[in-house]
């Protein structure tokens, strides 16, 4: 049982890493893209990126300011930011290395090669005329990983929490996606000047998750916030959607066995997204919301460690990880 829970865990955070390497990707590449959108006077900037990921604290001790090329370099490659896209790669490398034998081979190759590769092109990743090749070949790798881990290895329960593992991290980002926006558009010297460009940062939260055409096919709206925040918190068939990851969560938790006391915790999570009415929320009411969000996301992990993992090691709890 000691080796099931030990080889559990393993997965669990590898699939985590994995998913927010991509994530980080994708959030630098939409910022970069949006920011060019916008007129210079009313540009957001990057520090939004720091918040997003909550490692504000550990960015400035270490810059001097929220520029572009620092914001950057801790978002790609600082080591001292496990959120970096080089330090989720190689904390999933090192979680598949030690359960080489249960993943399928083409997976363990592919991790081990995006390694290498990010590593190699890191400098290409740092420069802005290069920087979107980089990011787009870390987001394609993932989902190339993702898809022979989920094709090529068998739906025992290793498989289920890995899932589960992609999902919660999955949701946690929207979440914090949303939650930045929102900031933008609350502060009082941004939000007068963001106001006749805010359904463009709307715009940016979809493409940061892939999210636009399915949006557009969905909710058959131009982008707005009312309907955006809708579709990413409460739609039950795009997979990026926070409601999404908890059924899919809900899912695999449900064909594991002794899943009562973790379901108990996912149950007010859930009751809390099908009761709201995000479109409703002014921008300080919906941070507050979002806030609750991640607290009861923070509160499953704890259910399902204490459940199944016993102590989380160091450096691999949700308050450490993020």
């Amino acid at each position: 049982m000691a080796m099931l829970s030990r080889v559990a865990e393993h997965l669990y955070w590898m699939a985590r890493y994995l998913e927010r390497a991509e994530n980080t990707a994708r959030l630098v590449n939409v910022n970069g893209s949006m920011i060019l959108d916008l007129p210079k006077h009313v540009r957001p900037g990057w520090s939004s990126l720091i918040s997003i990921t909550g490692a504000d604290e550990t960015f400035y001790k270490n810059y001097p300011s929220a520029a572009e090329g620092h914001v950057v370099k801790f978002m790609l490659a600082d080591d001292e930011n496990p959120g970096s896209i080089l330090s989720s790669i190689r904390s999933a490398r090192e979680n598949a290395r030690t359960i080489r034998d249960i993943i399928p081979r083409e997976a363990w190759e592919q991790i081990n090669e995006l390694h290498l590769k990010a590593r190699e092109n890191l400098a290409s990743g740092l420069s802005p005329k290069w920087r979107h090749a980089f990011l787009s070949e870390v987001i394609l790798s993932v989902q190339m990983i993702s898809g022979i881990l989920n094709e090529g290895m068998s739906h025992d329960a290793g498989h289920k929490f890995m899932n589960i593992g992609c999902n919660l991290e999955r949701a946690d980002m929207t979440t914090r996606i949303i939650d930045v926006r929102s900031l933008n558009l609350s502060q009082k010297d941004q939000a007068d000047a963001l106001k006749p460009f805010e359904n463009i940062l709307w715009m940016s939260v979809l493409k940061s998750l892939t999210a636009w055409q399915m949006y557009r096919r969905h909710m058959q709206a131009s982008v707005s916030r009312d309907a955006v925040l809708k579709f990413l918190l409460q739609d039950n068939q795009f997979p990026r959607a926070f409601r999404f990851c908890l059924d899919k969560v809900e899912n695999y938790l449900g064909r594991l066995p002794h899943s009562e006391a973790v379901l108990q915790a996912l149950s007010p999570l859930k009751s809390q997204i099908d009761a709201a009415n995000p479109e409703k929320l002014v921008q300080n009411e919906l941070m507050e919301y979002i806030d609750q969000l991640q607290i009861m996301l923070g509160d499953i992990h704890i259910a399902i460690d204490k459940n199944y993992f016993g102590e989380v090691e160091e450096g691999q709890s949700q308050s450490q990880s993020h």
